[in-house]
């Protein structure tokens, strides 16, 4: 099998706009169905099999449309994060800055903390 040939999967994106396409053919299939059920029901046929055949068709095609519709529900919340990740790694990169050793850091807070302390003692002390 070739790892370069292309499949509907191959991304997010191809697996939401798969999941939309067939969650309109069962949309459109159960709309189909419903006029069949309404025929039925309206006819006077001795038919109650093929009635009962259609009933249960149709609670079939709304359990696979709410699938449908909660798969691509998670399909975005996957694209959702996918983009808040990398857009965050992206960010996070050109953002970062450069990490001083402890000992630097720390003697760079040193003169700093010692300037403060001497600022609040000359306060204290005219007060």
């Amino acid at each position: 099998m070739n790892p370069a040939s292309a499949t509907p999967f191959d991304s997010i994106e191809d697996a939401h706009d798969f999941m939309t396409l067939l969650a309109q053919t069962v949309f459109e299939t159960k709309l189909d169905l419903e006029a069949d059920i309404q025929r039925e029901s309206e006819s006077e046929s001795n038919a109650p099999r093929r009635a009962e055949a259609l009933r249960l068709t149709l609670y079939t095609l709304n359990k696979l449309e709410f699938h449908m519709n909660r798969s691509r529900r998670v399909l975005n919340d996957l694209r959702t994060l996918r983009r808040l990740l990398f857009e965050e790694r992206t960010l996070s990169r050109l953002t970062e800055r450069p990490k001083a050793p402890a000992k630097a850091a720390a003697e760079t807070l040193l003169p700093r903390a010692a300037a403060l302390r001497r600022s609040s003692r000359t306060t204290v002390a005219s007060a």
